[in-house]
């Protein structure tokens, strides 16, 4: 039997072909299935795939490098694991980044040598993905591997988008069956005595009823407890009444033939959680998910989360924040009709694809009325949309201590400690009788819906705006509706029995039209021009529709309306000369200006959606509206410096992906700290998810830039030096 110190007595088929060192893990330290050669069983060098990518080559190669050809390394998993870790992780906090003080630098012999000759691997990043490795080959049970030393000095762009495509959307991806009931009823946000998996399931499905019944009882064990969800019981007290045994909301599922059985069995359709503590499917999170899906060719997870957003309009009446009961009064930003033409064009060659379009345009027309155009989200005096939820109560998802300094004074009050006060203003029985209070809350549950939890900008007054994000996406509803009922239905549409209920004055069967839907949308950019453009400042602001003011809170939130197409060609231009010096900073673009966040305190601290913070939805949404416009030279400009924050927190510690970062920050961008801290940065050894939004994203921005560009980034190049050397060279 080989010895882990004794590398060179491994016996191993040593291929001098590198053309696989870059395969996924799940092949590369196997076992796994090479979609040529069949089965394989743990010995990578048998296989010659490879990743395919456009990235130029760049390879980061020890200082004594004099290898004539690619060199592979003999190494002891666990012993080397070992030492790496006791040389190296200095913090102890099992990463090797630049926050570490071992002398960086670790040998490992050589396959060319079985072992004999040693070659220094140098440098934070060589070690740190030398610990990735070594981590998950431990994961796959491998005890010895041969290792190329491409793996380790790997181009960090084609290393990133290699682990995003292969690795991370996997490893994001959950089913509601059989397969991954206990993955994706995990619930790090319930604080109940007994948390469990729990499925609560329309009784409109029956057959989903039946196959959770049986599944609880096929498999004990997983404790699964299955509760049969009525219409009735979606209502403010409803939705109350279920914290005590909070659980997953059903989505889609499929038949399929079982292929060693022949039975017709069911399974959940796929979705794309965003990772960390958010382990269910989350609305905008899907959307801006799907962007990098498409990038990454996986249309079929893209196209399976609009089918289960369309389930959940028709069986609950809204697409949710997120697919769990407490999310039930809670709904997200709209972005059902880009999401599904988006896909629809990736798609259209397939059999079904107009039906599936078909599906998603009807969903979204009920969303529209009933949710978005219907109280209490509709102001009729604008005609605008407001985030508004329905809702009684302390949202229970928040840490248990999250409002504990809004609640203790009113605790106080009634005599009462804060949980019997909690306990006392759920029940809403008028024992407790706080309108203030009950205020808060409305806008703390309208802040949760826009996604933007939380901000200056929104807090104590969220319900009430109308606000530009939330319009733009409307209009954006309308537009797209009016073009594909025209493009692709003949100018009208019949509109189903069963999406008709609940819609006021929609008749079954009723005809919608092209030419309504056009009207609608120049309504809206009406009433957006009057109520929400200022045009001294030449950007978008919310509007106060209870003080019947328009605010004057800065946010990125006003390129929105180049997304949607919402802004003329003059005011697009007016927001890239006005508005984006305010937004652009280090890192991209930050989601607010520091003038408007005001001054951070004790008592007043930092807001996660305010500066200095900047997310990846705010630069998705900003460079498509960009480039709609015609101004790819900032498009770019943007996309670079986000991506370029990205690779080098990737870089120097330990290939780390995370929820949100300080854009101001060059140095270590992802060390957020405001409330819930950062979502994609716990954790050991190595990074299996990164974080929904920022791997789309990243996959997304590389479009977007040339290939000079591309090679700058794989460099680790800022944004200053590479334009002023590209600067340079244009003026020769």
């Amino acid at each position: 039997m080989p010895s882990e110190q004794s590398p060179r007595l491994l016996s191993v088929r040593v291929n001098s072909d590198n053309a696989d060192a870059f395969t996924p893990p799940q092949i590369y330290y196997g076992p796994g299935k090479h979609p040529e050669r069949g089965e394989l069983h743990g010995h990578r060098t048998h296989t010659s795939l490879h990743e395919p990518s456009n990235l130029p080559a760049f390879r980061r190669m020890s200082l004594d490098d004099t290898a004539s050809e690619p060199r592979r390394f003999l190494v002891p998993v666990d012993s080397t694991l070992k030492s790496l870790l006791s040389r190296e992780d200095t913090d102890q906090n099992i990463q090797i980044t630049i926050d570490d003080h071992g002398p960086k630098v670790l040998s490992l012999g050589t396959v060319q040598s079985h072992g004999h000759n040693h070659v220094d691997v140098r440098g934070t990043y060589m070690l740190s993905n030398l610990l990735q490795e070594l981590t998950l080959a431990q994961g796959y049970g491998r005890k010895h591997i041969v290792l190329d030393e491409a793996r380790l000095s790997e181009n960090p762009v084609q290393r990133l988008s290699r682990l995003i495509r292969y690795s991370f959307w996997d490893n994001l991806t959950r089913r509601i069956d059989a397969s991954s009931i206990e993955l994706a009823g995990k619930d790090p946000k319930d604080w109940t005595d007994d948390p469990r998996p729990r499925i609560y399931v329309p009784v409109s499905c029956p057959e989903q009823v039946q196959y959770y019944e049986q599944l609880a009882k096929d498999q004990p064990k997983i404790r699964l407890d299955v509760h049969r969800l009525a219409p009735e019981d979606i209502t403010p007290e409803g939705i109350r009444d279920m914290n005590d045994k909070p659980g997953l909301l059903a989505l889609a599922m499929e038949q399929y033939s079982n292929t060693k059985t022949g039975a017709l069995e069911f399974r959940g359709l796929p979705f794309v959680v965003p990772g960390g503590r958010f382990n269910e499917m989350y609305g905008w999170d899907s959307y801006m998910e799907s962007i990098g899906l498409l990038v990454n060719e996986r249309a079929d997870l893209a196209k399976a989360m609009v089918v289960n957003f369309c389930f959940c309009i028709k069986h609950y009446g809204k697409i949710f924040n997120a697919n769990r009961t407490y999310y039930l009064g809670r709904t997200q930003p709209p972005f059902l009709t880009d999401m599904a033409l988006r896909v629809y064009e990736t798609t259209k060659h397939e059999a079904d694809a107009l039906a599936f379009l078909r599906e998603a345009i009807l969903a979204a027309i009920k969303e529209y009325h009933t949710v978005w155009m219907a109280s209490p989200r509709l102001d009729p005096l604008t005609g605008l949309s407001r985030y508004r939820p329905e809702g009684i109560g302390v949202p229970p998802e928040t840490e248990p201590t999250h409002f504990i300094h809004i609640l203790e004074p009113y605790a106080k009050k009634y005599g009462m400690s804060c949980p019997e006060f909690i306990q006392a203003y759920n029940r809403n029985d008028g024992t407790v009788n706080e309108p203030h209070l009950d205020e808060y809350f409305l806008h703390d549950r309208a802040v949760r819906e826009s996604g933007h939890d939380t901000s200056y900008r929104l807090e104590n007054v969220a319900a009430n705006l109308a606000t530009v994000d939330l319009n733009s996406l409307l209009y954006k509803y309308e537009i797209d509706i009016a073009r594909t009922i025209a493009t692709h239905f003949g100018g009208q549409l019949s509109i189903p029995p069963e999406l008709c209920a609940g819609v006021q004055g929609m008749k079954p069967n009723q005809v919608e039209t092209s030419a309504a839907w056009d009207r609608r949308a120049k309504n809206r950019r009406k009433a957006v021009d009057r109520y929400l453009w200022n045009e001294d400042v030449g950007m978008y602001f919310d509007y106060d529709t209870v003080r019947k003011e328009q605010t004057d809170y800065e946010s990125a939130t006003t390129f929105w309306a180049m997304w949607a197409g919402l802004a003329t060609p003059r005011q697009a231009a007016a927001l890239v000369i006005k508005a984006l010096p305010k937004f652009e900073v280090f890192g991209g673009l930050v989601s607010g200006t520091e003038k408007s966040r005001g001054q951070i305190s004790i008592e007043r601290p930092s807001r996660q959606w305010d500066y200095p913070y900047g997310w990846a939805p705010q630069q998705i949404l900003a460079w498509t509206g960009l480039l709609r416009y015609g101004f790819r030279e900032e498009a770019e400009r943007l996309a670079y410096k986000w991506l370029y924050m990205v690779t080098k927190a990737f870089v120097d510690f330990n290939g780390i992906v995370v929820e949100k970062y300080d854009v101001t920050r060059p140095i270590d961008p992802h060390k957020v700290e405001a409330e819930y801290g950062n979502q994609g940065s716990d954790f050991k050894g190595v990074a299996r998810e990164g974080f929904g939004w920022v791997n789309a994203s990243y996959v997304y921005g590389l479009t977007i830039l040339n290939t000079h560009m591309k090679r700058a980034l794989g460099t680790c190049t800022p944004w200053e030096t590479f334009h002023k050397a590209t600067a340079s060279d244009d003026g020769l």
